[in-house]
This record gives structure tokens, C-alpha cells and sequence, in this order.
């Protein structure tokens, strides 16, 4: 497992590149991350880039179900940038857990989707 935070464009826009199998610990290190930009810039942009992929450990999707209803109205808009056909389809997953806006974008269309979340 391998998580990778990069803040951008004045704060408000959070890159999260997530590789290998997500685990609880994963959580521990991104989370005070996120909820001190939440504080300081109010709602987020976040790009989640997914590469080699491979899901959540069981103690992890606890934690991002617990981390989803935490942050509902935190995040403006969510691009999911995968790999594969079940990454595209975890974006339609996420709809109901945020108020914002959730776009699926292949990893050939980075660019687009940090353009998206710039507009």
C-alpha cells in the first residue's frame, strides 16, 4: 500500500495517489491532512488518483465509510482518476456519500480532471 498527499492550487485542491491495497493505517496518515485543509479552506477539490489499484482491506473500508459521513458536505468535487472498469464504477459508489459533484476520468485524462477541478 502506498498513499501519496500533494496540496495545490492555494490549498483548496487536494491530490491523493493511492496505489496497492488501502489500509487503516492509510487512513491515519491522509485524514489530520485532510481535516486541516477542510478547516483552513472549507470545502475541497480532491483528485484521488488510483494506480495498480487493489481495494480496501476490510478495517479500512470501515474507516473511509466513517471518513465519508464525517466529511458529507466537505468536498466540492471529487475527480476519480483509475485504471479499470470497477475503478469507474466506485465512482458511481461514492455519489451518495458527498455532496458534491463525483467525476470518473480515465488515468489517459489527468490533466482533464485537474482541469475539471480547477473550473
Amino acid at each position: 500500500m502506498s498513499v501519496e498527499l500533494t496540496e495545490v492550487q492555494q490549498g483548496n485542491v487536494l491530490e491523493i495517489r493511492v496505489s496497492g491495497k488501502l489500509d487503516r493505517q492509510a487512513y491515519e496518515l491522509f485524514t489530520p491532512s485532510v481535516e486541516r485543509q477542510i478547516e483552513t479552506y472549507g470545502k475541497l477539490r480532491i483528485l484521488l488518483e488510483l494506480h495498480d489499484f487493489h481495494g480496501w482491506e476490510a478495517a479500512a473500508l470501515w474507516e473511509d465509510i466513517k471518513f465519508d459521513v464525517k466529511h458529507f458536505n466537505d468536498i466540492e468535487k471529487l475527480a476519480i482518476v483509475g485504471e479499470s472498469k470497477w475503478q469507474h464504477g466506485m465512482s458511481v459508489f461514492c455519489k451518495p456519500f458527498t455532496t458534491g459533484t463525483v467525476r470518473y476520468f480515465d488515468s489517459s485524462q489527468i490533466d482533464q480532471a485537474r482541469q475539471w477541478l480547477a473550473e
